[in-house]
């Protein structure tokens, strides 16, 4: 892809950012964006075909789901596909026959994602032409809400397929049904509104949504959300957005991410909340207890699996929407997070004399960049490398820890000494990383350019730091702080015992 944009006469619209920024070098290539997505598509059908098949190969009948490892399968069964009385598998072609309609795609779209990527035109021209329907513009905000209606659409379409399998293609699998569950078809789904959405406010038990027991409350409430969401992908394509909408929300691609990948993380949230607590639409003979993520000791169910990954996942999409949501914002009101500077004024609304960006330089994520270490001023480069090092270092231990405890390692103090010397090792690597980083990209001598004076102040990135030996300073105190921080969360975990006893002892 870097070789083939090299050359692209659209260079100056590409960010000067490294690979492992992604797609984000094609923000303003349209064509190449969407050949991204495609491939993508390709990627996860590829990938749900080929775990399938997987999963089937190693699939024992003797054992229970939930004990095998089986993430894919379980969910297959709950949908009625190749599923008895008592949740006994009588037959997996259909599973096979499923994996085969998902790889057959995968190729398809793999070849149109390779032609968009190499072949196809970089940027994709707004026109009243069918091709021309793919185009868009960032702040066009009236496309922006046709495509965002036409992606609801979709998704109230997906909502509607589970209640077409439910109801008119065979049934699911009711854990309920008398001798330990069965497949049956849902005649009469709730359509009862008052029911439906009495789940969101917990009037049908403290657990809200994930409180449902039955498939006609699941069956009728994906009749409800495909409906809402078919009207209001309707409605978004029909109309522009609201004043309010457009003084409040920024208008930009890495915006645009922010909101989608907040929304992916607050669906991870709930999914890993729902699958630890229900037992209809996460049934126990497929995916083991509920309210624990072992089926015996020692060993992680379906469940289980299912529960942490979704957990793990949504935290990491949490931390890229606040990531990209505090970038777009810092941009809307025209901070360059490389320089550490206001690149131009605060553009004005000439009819009040206010800024027009919904973002003012003064608000709170300015602020909070200002005071982020690497802006912060008045410290040596010394102080920012120990404070930033000390806050990775820091956090580094637990997950190491946690990863270690649900392994092959059942002794605390172990998983504890293994998240130590993994969350050392990673800032070694990290130190390093910064050491070349420094010695390659850093000039020798400082030079000062000076910068625009502007009305309102911003945080600057400290020139010090563009200096070598600087460099050097700010990644010696990384490594020191990173290393410190990490034996301090070390000595934490392993002596929790007692700051436990602390309030027995005053007692």
């Amino acid at each position: 892809m870097t070789a083939v944009i090299s050359d692209s006469p659209y260079r100056n619209q590409i960010p000067e950012v490294g690979w492992w920024a992604g797609n984000f070098r094609l923000t303003n290539l349209s064509g190449k964006l969407l050949g991204a997505h495609i491939a993508h598509s390709a990627l996860i059908l590829l990938w749900a075909g080929g775990m399938t098949l997987f999963e089937l190969s190693r699939y024992n009948p003797s054992l229970p789901m939930y004990e095998q490892g089986l993430i894919l399968l379980p969910h297959l069964a709950t949908l009625g596909f190749g599923v008895g009385a008592g949740g006994q598998i009588t037959s997996t072609y259909p599973y096979f026959v499923i994996s085969v309609l998902h790889l057959i795609p995968s190729v398809i779209l793999a070849a149109g994602g390779i032609y968009h990527s190499l072949l196809g035109p970089e940027v994709l021209e707004d026109n009243p032409t069918l091709a021309g329907f793919f185009g868009y513009d960032w702040k066009d905000t009236d496309k922006m809400t046709t495509i965002l209606g036409i992606h609801l659409m979709l998704l109230g379409l997906g909502a509607l397929l589970l209640v077409a399998k439910a109801m008119f293609w065979g049934g699911l699998f009711d854990p309920w049904v008398a001798g330990g569950g069965d497949v049956r078809v849902i005649n009469h789904p709730t359509l009862n509104p008052v029911r439906i959405f009495g789940y969101l406010f917990g009037a049908w038990g403290s657990e809200g949504m994930a409180a449902v027991n039955n498939l006609e409350d699941i069956v009728g409430g994906h009749i409800w959300v495909g409906g809402i969401l078919i009207g209001g992908g309707i409605f978004h394509i029909l109309t522009q957005p609201f004043a309010w909408a457009r003084r409040v929300l920024i208008y930009s691609g890495e915006a645009y991410l922010a909101y989608s990948i907040g929304a992916v993380a607050y669906m991870g949230f709930f999914a890993a909340y729902f699958a630890s607590v229900n037992n209809t639409a996460y049934p126990e003979v497929f995916y083991g207890p509920i309210r624990t993520l072992e089926s015996s000791p020692g060993i992680v169910s379906s469940r289980g699996w299912l529960v942490s990954f979704h957990f793990v996942l949504a935290v990491i999409f949490l931390l890229g929407h606040i990531w990209h949501a505090l970038r777009s914002r810092a941009i809307a009101a025209g901070f360059d997070l490389k320089k550490g500077d206001l690149i131009q004024p605060p553009l004005a609304n000439p009819r009040s004399g206010d800024r027009f960006s919904s973002v003012e330089a003064n608000d709170l994520t300015l602020n909070f960049l200002k005071y982020l270490p690497i802006y912060r001023p008045g410290i040596t480069p010394l102080s920012r490398g120990l404070e930033i090092g000390m806050a990775h270092g820091y956090w580094l231990v637990g997950p190491f820890t946690i990863l270690g405890s649900l392994g092959s390692l059942n002794d605390s103090r172990a998983s504890n000494l293994l998240g130590l010397l993994a969350a050392g090792s990673l800032i070694v690597i990290l130190t390093i990383g910064f050491s070349i980083y420094g010695s390659t990209s850093q000039e020798k001598s400082l030079v000062t350019v000076p910068r625009p004076n502007f009305a309102v102040t911003v945080p600057n990135v400290p020139d010090s730091l563009q200096a070598v030996d600087n460099w050097s300073q700010f990644s010696t105190g990384f490594f020191i702080g990173g290393i410190g921080g990490a034996i301090f969360a070390y000595l934490l975990l392993d002596n929790l015992n007692l700051f436990r006893a602390i309030p027995m002892i005053g007692s």
